[in-house]
């Protein structure tokens, strides 16, 4: 059996941002899972970018069944994270199984990836402090407010954090993590 990851998302998430890791990670021969705050259909969402137009807009995108349930996640099971953006973030940062496991993966300096909205779970957690994030641009505040260091970057590496701005990012985001996972010996 090959190594699990788990993507920590919910209803609202940015379809690319879910879809894009769990295929690249698979492709390196991890076993991905789908966790989300209840083990059923998850509902994605599409973000684009239009000139002249002040934040992104949205669609609905994908649905996606979730594998598991945060309160049923035991990390250990587990050699990293991914944290997608999207809407999803912004509701499964209060909840308390999602902290938990985010915290457990910090806690034992195990490879993190989170993109887009994905950094305000990792605030929620209070995992930031004196950590460099990139996240959505608007989001620095967020980071910088959690204590942590805004870096408007593609593929950004804190130790066993990964972080990038949004699904535009998602190769160069993906490729540093896969190195963060090799470096770790974290192998599929």
């Amino acid at each position: 059996m090959s190594d699990k990851i788990l993507i920590l998302t919910g209803d609202a998430a940015e379809t690319l941002e879910v879809f894009y890791p769990y295929h690249r990670l698979q492709e390196a021969g991890y076993e991905v899972h789908i966790g989300a705050p209840e083990k059923r259909k998850l509902q994605f969402v599409v973000h684009d970018f239009v000139d002249g137009f002040d934040t992104y807009t949205e669609k609905p995108g994908h649905t996606w069944d979730a594998d598991i349930a945060f309160a049923d996640v035991d990390p250990a099971g587990y050699v990293a994270i991914v944290v997608p953006g999207g809407r999803a973030p912004e509701y499964i940062r209060n909840n308390e199984d999602a902290k938990r496991i985010v915290r457990h993966f910090f806690e034992a300096d195990e490879p993190v990836a989170a993109t887009c909205h994905g950094p305000l779970l990792l605030a929620a957690a209070g995992v930031l402090q004196g950590r460099t994030s990139s996240a959505y641009p608007e989001l620095a505040i967020d980071v910088e407010l959690a204590g942590g260091v805004f870096e408007n970057g593609g593929g950004v590496v804190d130790g066993n954090l990964v972080s990038a701005r949004a699904w535009p990012d998602n190769g160069t985001w993906m490729k540093a993590f896969l190195e963060v996972l090799e470096g770790a010996k974290v192998t599929a």
